[in-house]
C-alpha cells in the first residue's frame, strides 16, 4: 500500500477541462493531483483525434487537439500538478469537513479538501460496428481512431458514419489519401453544415466518393483488409478496394464507480450542478466538462475552461476556510504573475 498523498484538490481526468482546473486552482495557490484511466494525459483529445483541428479555442484560430493538450501543459507548469496516470479512481469517502478520502483502483490513497470530477463522459470506448469478423482487422486496418496522419498517407480509404468526427476526418484525410469514399447509410448528417457543404463538394470534384449504404463485409487476411462489400440503400452490393477503414460510430460512455459516490446523477449519466460554481450535491466535489449538467449546457472545451475558472472561486473557501479571497486580472496582479513566472 502506497503512502496516502495529502494535497489541496483532486482531479479526476486530465483532458483539457482538468488541466485548466489545475490553473486556476494555482492561481489561488490550491496544489493539485490528477487522476486519469487512460496512459497518457489529454483525455479524448490525446486518446482519440490527437491531429484534429480545433476551431474554436477562444483567441486560437487554428490548433489541433493535442496541440491544445500542449498549450495547457506549458500553461500549468508554474503550478507542479502530479499526474497518476492508468488509474482509476473507485471510492470516495468523506472523513472531514471538508476532507475527502479517494482510493483508486491501484490501491492509492488520497485526502483531499475538494475534488474536481473532469472525467468527460466517464472511460470510454468507441463502438464497434455490426460486421462479421471486424475484430481480426482492429488496429491492423481499422482504426476507430486517428492518431498519425501520416500512417494513411497514399492509401485507400474508407470512412463510415455520419457525425462530426466522419466529416472531420473526410476532410482532413482526403488530400493524404491516394482514394477516400465516405460511406453513411443515409443522405443527412449529424455533423456542422460547413462539414457536410465541403464534404459534397469534394463529391462534385471528383476528389472522394461518397455511397449511401452499410458495410456489410470484410475481405482480406492476415489483419490487412483489402476490400470492403457495402450493402447499399437499393438492395445492391459492391465491393470497395481499400486499405484501411475508419468507422465512426460514436463513443459508448462507461461512468463506472463515478455512480457510486453518493453524487447525484440526471439520467445516470450527468451530473447536476450549481451553475454559479459547478458543486454537485455534495459540498466539496466539482463537476466541469462534458460530464456535468445543468439548463443551457453546451458541450464544448471553452465552457469547461469558464466552468473551471468559477469552480476555483469556491473551492479556495473549502481549501482556506474563512481567508477572504481577493479577485484578481493576470494582467495587472503582480503576485499572479510571479506564480505565472512571467516576472521576476
Amino acid at each position: 500500500m502506497s503512502e496516502v498523498i495529502k494535497t489541496d484538490a483532486l482531479i479526476i481526468g486530465a483532458g483539457p477541462c482538468g488541466l485548466f482546473a489545475v490553473f486556476e486552482l494555482g492561481l489561488l495557490d490550491m496544489k493539485a493531483h490528477l487522476v486519469d484511466i487512460l496512459d497518457k494525459i489529454g483525455g479524448q483529445c490525446a486518446e482519440l483525434y490527437p491531429e484534429k483541428p480545433i476551431y474554436d479555442i477562444p483567441g486560437v484560430p487554428y490548433t489541433t487537439a493535442q496541440g491544445l493538450v500542449d498549450a495547457l501543459m506549458a500553461q500549468i507548469k508554474p503550478f507542479g500538478a502530479t499526474f497518476h496516470l492508468q488509474e482509476m479512481v473507485e471510492r470516495i469517502e468523506k472523513i472531514g469537513d471538508p476532507l475527502f478520502r479517494i482510493t483508486t483502483d491501484q490501491g492509492q490513497e488520497f485526502e483531499a479538501k475538494v475534488i474536481v470530477i473532469a472525467a468527460g463522459g466517464g472511460s470510454f470506448q468507441p463502438k464497434r460496428p455490426p460486421i462479421p469478423g471486424i475484430e481480426a482487422f482492429e488496429e491492423k486496418s481499422v482504426f476507430y481512431a486517428v492518431r498519425k496522419m501520416e500512417a494513411f498517407r497514399g492509401k485507400r480509404i474508407l470512412i463510415v458514419g455520419g457525425g462530426d468526427s466522419a466529416l472531420d476526418w473526410t476532410l482532413t484525410l482526403a488530400p493524404v489519401a491516394s482514394h477516400l469514399t465516405l460511406v453513411h447509410r443515409r443522405d443527412q448528417f449529424r455533423a456542422a453544415p460547413d462539414s457536410v457543404n465541403k464534404m459534397m463538394a469534394l463529391v462534385g470534384e471528383g476528389r472522394i466518393d461518397f455511397v449511401l449504404g452499410q458495410v456489410s463485409a470484410l475481405e482480406g487476411e492476415g489483419g490487412q483488409i483489402k476490400a470492403a462489400l457495402v450493402k447499399t440503400n437499393d438492395g445492391s452490393n459492391f465491393s470497395i478496394a481499400c486499405d484501411a477503414l475508419l468507422p465512426f460510430f460514436g463513443l459508448t460512455m462507461k461512468l463506472g464507480p463515478v455512480a457510486n459516490w453518493g453524487i447525484e446523477m440526471r439520467e445516470g449519466e450527468l451530473i447536476p450542478v450549481d451553475t454559479g460554481t459547478f458543486e454537485t450535491n455534495v459540498p466539496g466535489i466539482f463537476a466541469i466538462g462534458d460530464i456535468n449538467w445543468y439548463p443551457g449546457k453546451l458541450k464544448l472545451i471553452l465552457s469547461g475552461f469558464h466552468e473551471a475558472a468559477l469552480m476555483a472561486q469556491k473551492a479556495y473557501h473549502y481549501v482556506f476556510p474563512g481567508k477572504r479571497l481577493i479577485f484578481q486580472y493576470t494582467t495587472s496582479s503582480s503576485s499572479l504573475q510571479k506564480k505565472l513566472g512571467v516576472v521576476g
